[in-house]
């Protein structure tokens, strides 16, 4: 009767505890004229401004755009290598802070995958309208590649022509397992506002790169953002799961990139998400065996950079970098 009584009473206190929080929606200013590409920013539907890093080609029209996302408590900063190299091929790239990160709006405070799809949705038709002729592709890089996943999923697809994912973040709730799903749960609803740091031994056993010079700037950077709250990763893993479930109903050609050594996105959940995807036409794989969980910023991020700008241009080109199916490789580890 105690153990009942203890029990309904838990129930109950759960039930009042405040739904984790998602950014609320922005009232376009006085005269609004909808989104745009400024100099340093794109201009979103609700007149939200997000921060843009741009690098374009040398003279002439670019043959490519690339819509980058960053991923968890990152920023646009993430492809600061990748751009400028990209460009060099003719291949503009436009890497945003996404809401809730960087200098975006609402930092630190979980904006939900309605409104961050909505927002790369509005990226893409902004850079399709200036660049009509060029292939314009999302690359997003581990909870960008989730985000990217959720769009192209959803009802209203992308205008985009291809989707590049570097180590997708697919560590949804189905793979969470019982005891840290609910306790995160009942985390986000008690002290959803609650941020902490990522203990010292989960950030030594969860290196995301070889390439220390990187991680040691993108520690200091002040756009990068340290402490989480709580509320915001449950909004994560429930995108996450999204995009786990998810992958198999993108239809634009996509291509998915995972290295041997990624810490951060486990090759269980990988392996299940690939193996519900099945073989869908237009999905290909690359598996680096040297390769961490940030792979575009490791030490052979450009085998990745090269790999990608081959394959924009033709899908069903060889990758130079000769990196193979990944989910062979994920089951004969098994």
């Amino acid at each position: 009767m105690v153990r009942s009584l203890a029990a309904l009473i838990s129930i109950l206190a759960l039930g009042a505890c405040a739904t984790p929080a998602i950014q609320p929606p922005l009232t376009p200013p006085p005269g609004f004229a909808g989104p745009a590409l400024e100099a340093q920013a794109l201009v979103m539907d609700d007149g939200a401004r997000l921060p843009l890093a741009r690098w374009a080609p040398d003279g002439g029209e670019p043959w490519a755009v690339v819509v980058a996302l960053h991923g968890m408590n990152d920023s646009r900063a993430a492809f600061r290598l990748a751009g400028p190299w990209w460009a060099e091929q003719g291949i503009e790239t436009w890497a945003i802070d996404q809401r809730g990160f960087g200098e975006g709006p609402g930092r630190g405070i979980w904006a939900g995958e309605t409104r961050m799809a909505g927002d790369l949705r509005t990226a893409v038709a902004l850079a399709r309208a200036h660049h009509p002729g060029a292939i314009v592709a999302v690359v997003g890089e581990s909870m960008g590649g989730a985000v990217a996943i959720a769009a192209f999923a959803s009802d209203q697809p992308l205008q985009a022509d291809r989707m590049v994912l570097l180590a997708p973040a697919v560590w949804g709730w189905t793979a969470q397992g019982p005891v840290n799903g609910a306790g995160l749960w009942i985390t986000a609803r008690l002290m959803g506002d609650r941020a902490v740091d990522v203990p010292e031994w989960a950030v030594r056993d969860r290196i995301a790169s070889d390439n220390r010079v990187e991680l040691f700037r993108n520690g200091r950077d002040p756009n990068s953002i340290l402490s989480t709250r709580f509320d915001a990763l449950y909004g994560l893993v429930d995108l996450m799961e999204t995009a786990s479930m998810r992958l198999g109903e993108v239809r634009v050609p996509t291509l998915l990139l995972y290295g041997a050594k990624d810490a951060v996105i486990q090759k269980a959940p990988m392996r299940q998400t690939l193996e519900r995807a099945g073989e869908r036409p237009g999905l290909r794989t690359g598996f680096y065996p040297d390769g961490w969980h940030i792979l575009n910023r490791d030490l052979q991020a450009e085998a990745v950079y090269r790999d990608v700008a081959v394959w924009l241009r033709d899908a069903d080109a060889p990758l130079p970098s000769g990196a193979g199916p990944v989910l062979p490789v994920l089951r004969a580890g098994d």
